[in-house]
């Protein structure tokens, strides 16, 4: 039998990681030749998750076609977010909780996408659907995932749905979900030891908006100072990149964890799409973005529609 990868987006946040984890366990249980991979680094948040529950980081594959003819996708499904040879190889399963865009397929496909605020809560509900238990470890993975994705339940993303599937994992995996759930964003927010080059690429996505090319990348923090306190080195490494890639803007969020607010810094032709977008002036390329806390339901659809009407 030959095998099937598992993986989430390029520059993977934890529901990526862990969703790719737990949906192989599933794949595997069922009786596929299975392995979870992963398209980048490891942040400092999902590290900490891993570690808790003692399961080692899927390996890291660049090119996916040289290891297997089939593949599923989890967290994602944009052609720019996932493998550079995406297109060399057959797409079997989408697991998903993202908008559909840029995306096709030769064959059929089973294709998962729901309206919640993490991946994680989607495979809970297909465990169930296939009478498989989640083991404690990877339970507690989950667990993390929907912790990261709705920051800690209080991204405009949560659903009662993601809350619900969150106890119940938590119970299964033996912790707090409140208690671990703040170690574990803190543990992500410590960007001490982070390059400029790793604070902008941590979590970031490219999308196609319009006619627009935009990358957005996002940062939580205790203190947003302790990223913008080197404002001058990030736009250096930003304007950089926007060159390199021929992007018309890149977005990068530096989001509060204490008090839900981001700060957005914009730079590129098109950074006029921040302020249209969020009825703001950016002031040394720089504006708050109040209640601003989730990119999926509050920056990629609100910046796309400005860019629809620019």
């Amino acid at each position: 039998m030959d095998k099937i990868l598992v993986f989430g987006h390029k520059n993977p946040d934890t529901d990526t990681i862990c969703s790719a984890i737990a949906y192989a366990e599933l794949k595997k249980e069922l009786g596929l030749n299975v392995e979870a991979i992963r398209l980048g680094e490891v942040s400092g948040e999902t590290a900490y998750a891993l570690k808790h529950f003692n399961v080692e980081a899927p390996r890291l594959v660049e090119a996916v076609a040289s290891e297997a003819k089939q593949v599923i996708l989890v967290d994602h499904n944009e052609r720019q977010q996932s493998a550079n040879d995406i297109d060399q190889v057959q797409v079997l399963e989408v697991i998903d909780h993202h908008r559909i865009a840029n995306f096709e397929t030769a064959a059929p496909l089973y294709y998962r996408a729901e309206p919640v605020g993490c991946t994680a809560t989607i495979l809970l509900k297909i465990y169930k659907e296939k009478g498989v238990a989640v083991r404690k470890e990877v339970a507690g993975l989950m667990l993390s995932a929907i912790i990261s994705d709705s920051l800690l339940f209080k991204s405009p993303t949560c659903t009662q749905e993601d809350i619900d599937a969150a106890r119940e994992l938590a119970a299964i995996a033996g912790v707090d979900a409140e208690q671990y759930g703040l170690e574990m964003l803190k543990a992500g927010a410590d960007l001490s030891d982070k390059t400029i080059e790793q604070l902008v690429s941590i979590d970031s996505k490219e999308f196609t908006m319009g006619s627009a090319k935009v990358e957005i990348a996002q940062v939580n923090a205790v203190d947003v100072n302790d990223v913008l306190g080197r404002q001058a080195e990030v736009e250096a490494v930003l304007n950089k990149i926007v060159a390199d890639k021929g992007l018309d803007l890149f977005l990068f969020v530096v989001t509060d964890i204490l008090n839900n607010d981001s700060v957005g810094l914009a730079v590129g032709q098109a950074s006029n799409a921040v302020e249209k977008a969020y009825n703001v002036t950016l002031d040394d390329n720089k504006a708050v973005l109040k209640g601003v806390v989730s990119r999926k339901s509050q920056i990629v659809p609100v910046l796309t529609e400005a860019f629809n009407s620019l």
